[in-house]
């Protein structure tokens, strides 16, 4: 086991290099770079930018050397632990990620539980209960929490409050508490707002498990083994516990590493559509404006966690399911 630990740590290190390289010339291809724009609108706005000061931005953001040796001084940077300093907010990186990093874990961990409290109860009772009126109820939510899209929900929902009780239930706080320092008011209001994020980014994921767990288990129930157990008498309760139920989390469990990564940068584009302070609002500003070392380094962090909860996904297999071994 420490064997195949270590080997998978040898390739995420190289799948993180590589993804690095990749996401820095991905950046990096529209024409133009973050100066480019930002001189176009010193322009609009009437000022006058000439060909001596456009190099000395140049020199001054070290946008005046080639994109390789841009990459290699970020990337040694990274390695001492500096992300590099952002163009637009003239801060370090880690000082733009930073403050909005509580909010976005807060936000998608909660919804990442309700995902998991929701469906796998749910999924195991529409298999138990196949063609059930419960069963239709599910599948027909099911089908409708994935095939709309969460930030049309969002949308829908901020309009029926706004024309149903005339509020807006976009952000985390209240407007007086926004800026305010925290406090147990503040707490409360964090509360009163969470649960419309939480519902509109869990239900796509909530529909798609509960079919996956439903579909699995299906397959599980009618396999010989179970009715065998079923026939030497064992209680349906113990017998659904401990085997196909375990069998059936297998792809869930497979797909937990990938919620790390959305743990970081959080549901991007439902976060803009409710006015989510969280991380992906930033990422998506930074790739529009080409601020390559913010980009470039909220991508870097999501890969890495990417490797990680997948090296815990595989870990979770294996303790789900005897049948599956270290290679």
């Amino acid at each position: 086991m420490k064997a195949y630990i270590a080997r998978r740590f040898l390739y995420m290190i190289l799948l993180l290099v590589m993804a690095s390289m990749v996401s820095f010339i991905v950046i990096t291809l529209p024409p133009g770079d973050y100066l480019t724009s930002y001189i176009m609108r010193l322009k609009a706005q009437g000022q006058d930018v000439g060909l001596d000061e456009e190099l000395a931005l140049r020199r001054q953001y070290g946008l005046d050397q080639p994109y390789y040796i841009q990459y290699f001084k970020w990337a040694s940077q990274m390695l001492r632990g500096n992300m590099g300093r952002s163009f637009e907010f003239n801060r370090p990186v880690w000082d733009v990620i930073q403050p909005r990093l509580g909010m976005t874990i807060l936000v998608a961990g909660v919804s990442l539980i309700f995902t998991y409290v929701m469906a796998i109860p749910i999924g195991i009772y529409s298999a138990v209960r196949q063609y059930s009126i419960g069963d239709y109820v599910f599948t027909v939510i099911g089908f409708a929490g994935v095939s709309i899209p969460n930030f049309l929900l969002a949308l829908v929902v901020m309009v029926f409050a706004y024309r149903t009780f005339g509020t807006s239930i976009g952000g985390l706080f209240s407007i007086e508490y926004v800026d305010a320092p925290w406090s147990l008011a503040k707490i409360q209001d964090l509360i009163k707002h969470l649960p419309v994020p939480i519902i509109v980014i869990g239900l796509s994921g909530t529909a798609w498990l509960i079919r996956t767990m439903r579909a699995t288990l299906l397959d599980e129930l009618h396999k010989p083994y179970v009715q065998t157990a079923r026939a030497k008498g064992l209680k349906e309760g113990k017998l659904l516990a401990k085997y196909p139920i375990r069998v059936a989390l297998n792809p869930i469990a497979s797909t937990v590493g990938w919620a790390l990564p959305g743990l970081f940068s959080g549901q991007t584009i439902i976060s803009i559509v409710l006015d989510l302070p969280t991380i992906g609002p930033i990422l998506l500003r930074s790739l529009m404006t080409e601020d390559m070392f913010l980009a470039a380094s909220t991508l870097f962090i999501s890969t890495a966690l990417t490797l990680v909860g997948t090296l815990i996904s595989d870990m979770l297999l294996v303790w789900l399911d005897p049948r599956i071994q270290y290679t």
